[in-house]
C-alpha cells in the first residue's frame, strides 16, 4: 500500500478559520480533517449533531483544538445568521466558507413532490446563499477579505437525468459564483466552485446498492482513468482553492473528475434500466441512510 505523502507543508492554512457546511460526513468531514492538518482552524455546521460530534472527534486526534461545530439548519436564513454571529463573536472572523452542505435523491423526476423538492432546492440553493451572505456581509462591513467555495457537480454543464432538483439547484450556486465573483472582486473576496466526479461516499453506495442495476455507477465503466478519485486528490484541490496561493483566481467552478463529464457527460443515464421495484428499494435504502438516530428524534 502506497503511503499518501501531502504535497503541501502542514503550516500552509495557518491562521485560517474555515467554516464547513455539511461538515459532519462524507466530503465535508474529509475536507474538514485535510484542512485541519495543514493548520487551520475548521468549524462544522450540520443538522445531525452526532455526525458533527463524531467528525470532531476524528479531528481531534491529529489536530487537537482546530475544530469546532454547531447544528445549524441552513435552510432558515435567521438560523443561519444567528450561527454566524456567535461563531464570529465567540471564535474571531473567517477568513473563509466552504459551501458544501447538500440534499438529494435519486428518483424519476414525475415522482418527485413539491415538498420534495423544496427540501432540496432549500438546502442547496438559498442555504449555499444565506450563508454566503452571512459571511460576506461581515467581511464587507469590517473590510477583511474572505474566500467562498462550493461543492457542486459537473451537472452545472451537463444537467443529470434523475437528480433534477439538485442539478438545478447546484447550477444556481454555479451562477451565484461567478456573479458574486465579479461584485464582491473589490472587496477582495474570491468566490470559486469545484465540481467532484467520481469520488466514493457511503451514502451513494448504500442508497444505489451492490447488487442494484446501477452497478454501473460504482464500477469502472464510463471512467477514462479506469478508477474513481482518491479523497487526498479533492482534497488537496480545496486546500489550494482556499489558501492564499489562489488570490487571483476567482469566478471559476473546476471540475475534477478525471476526465468522466467528457465520456458519460449524463451520470445518471444508466438508470433507465430500473424497474418500479428497483426503485422502490433504491428509495427505501435513502429513507434508511438518511434516517436520524433516536436520540436525534428526542431533540
Amino acid at each position: 500500500m502506497t503511503t499518501y505523502h501531502s504535497p503541501f507543508r502542514e503550516d500552509t492554512l495557518e491562521g485560517k478559520r474555515i467554516l464547513i457546511t455539511g461538515g459532519g460526513s462524507g466530503l465535508g468531514a474529509e475536507m474538514a480533517l485535510h484542512l485541519a492538518e495543514h493548520g487551520a482552524e475548521v468549524h462544522l455546521w450540520g443538522r445531525r449533531e452526532s455526525a458533527l460530534a463524531e467528525t470532531q472527534e476524528r479531528i481531534h486526534a491529529t489536530a487537537p483544538d482546530r475544530v469546532h461545530y454547531q447544528t445549524v439548519n441552513i435552510r432558515e436564513a435567521d438560523s443561519v445568521d444567528s450561527a454566524m454571529e456567535h461563531l464570529w463573536n465567540d471564535h474571531g472572523p473567517l477568513t473563509g466558507l466552504i459551501n458544501n452542505t447538500a440534499a438529494n435523491f435519486i428518483a424519476p423526476a414525475e415522482s418527485i413532490s413539491p415538498d420534495g423538492y423544496e427540501a432540496i432546492a432549500s438546502t442547496v440553493m438559498d442555504g449555499s446563499y444565506f450563508t454566503t451572505h452571512a459571511a460576506d456581509r461581515r467581511w464587507i462591513a469590517s473590510g477583511l477579505p474572505g474566500t467562498v467555495l462550493s461543492t457542486l457537480a459537473s451537472w452545472v454543464w451537463t444537467g443529470s437525468a434523475y437528480v433534477v432538483p439538485s442539478a438545478m439547484s447546484k447550477a444556481a450556486v454555479d451562477a451565484m459564483t461567478k456573479s458574486l465573483s465579479v461584485q464582491w472582486a473589490k472587496h477582495n473576496i474570491r468566490l470559486n466552485a469545484v465540481a467532484p466526479g467520481p469520488f466514493p461516499t457511503d451514502f451513494t453506495w448504500q442508497v444505489l446498492g451492490a447488487d442494484s442495476p446501477a452497478d454501473a455507477l460504482s464500477s469502472e465503466a464510463g471512467m477514462p482513468m479506469g478508477r474513481p478519485g482518491k479523497m487526498s486528490e479533492l482534497t488537496n484541490l480545496v486546500l489550494f482553492l482556499i489558501s492564499d496561493a489562489a488570490d487571483y483566481l476567482t469566478g471559476q467552478t473546476i471540475s475534477i473528475d478525471g476526465a468522466q463529464m467528457y465520456a458519460e457527460p449524463a451520470t445518471f443515464a444508466s438508470l433507465t434500466a430500473m424497474s418500479e421495484d428497483d426503485w422502490a428499494q433504491a428509495q427505501a435504502a435513502a429513507k434508511k441512510a438518511t434516517a436520524p438516530s433516536k436520540a436525534e428524534r428526542r431533540a
